[in-house]
């Protein structure tokens, strides 16, 4: 189905040249003067290859039709993740290439959600926050207020973020699964 440029969002898939793509992400720039231009990059999804495009925010682009489901995460081995549909628990495995980057975050029967395209899984949509423990970082400074300035920590996933001073080791705290930074100390 064709639909404009300027309408494309991370995680879509599109099709240009019998080929499918998945976005990784589109921006619309609108210059002073000239035309507005969307600056799409996406990931070739036979082979992984990565292009960036430029096209007229109005230009029509192929959009392919995928089936967006929910899925609950089981676990990773050799293979790739595993993942159980909801509704007819049929199993699913999906290579770490189209997990890339966001696999930390992943989480025993965290439900996220997967493009399938032909039987396959193209794309993955995980929750927006996910709840992570604190294993490491500096010891909490007294009588230091909450101030801009964030100290580094490790996660019990293992990435690297920033925290408020008065996180401790061992605080549970809510992240953002996009780019692993700290939202709030989590309220469990």
């Amino acid at each position: 189905m064709k639909v404009i440029a300027s309408s494309i969002r991370k995680g879509n898939i599109i099709e240009q040249d019998g080929k499918l793509y998945v976005v990784l992400s589109a921006e619309n720039i609108h210059p002073g003067k000239g035309t507005p231009v969307s600056q799409i990059e996406m990931r070739r999804i036979s082979d992984g290859t990565k292009v960036s495009e430029r096209y007229k925010t109005t230009d029509q682009v192929e959009r392919a039709f995928v089936e967006d489901r929910d899925f609950n995460y089981l676990y990773e081995d050799g293979d790739g993740f595993h993942f159980m549909n909801n509704e007819n628990y049929d199993q699913l495995l999906v290579s770490k290439d189209v997990v890339g980057t966001q696999a930390p975050y992943l989480q025993e029967n965290m439900t996220v959600k997967l493009s399938i395209f032909e039987g396959n899984a193209v794309a993955i949509v995980l929750p927006q926050r996910v709840t992570l423990e604190v294993v490491e970082t500096e010891p909490v400074t007294k009588g230091q207020t909450a101030s801009s300035s964030y100290k580094p920590a490790i996660l019990s996933n293992g990435v690297r973020t920033g925290v408020p001073p008065h996180i401790g080791t061992g605080t549970r705290i809510v992240v953002l699964t996009e780019d692993g930074s700290y939202v709030e100390r989590a309220k469990d």
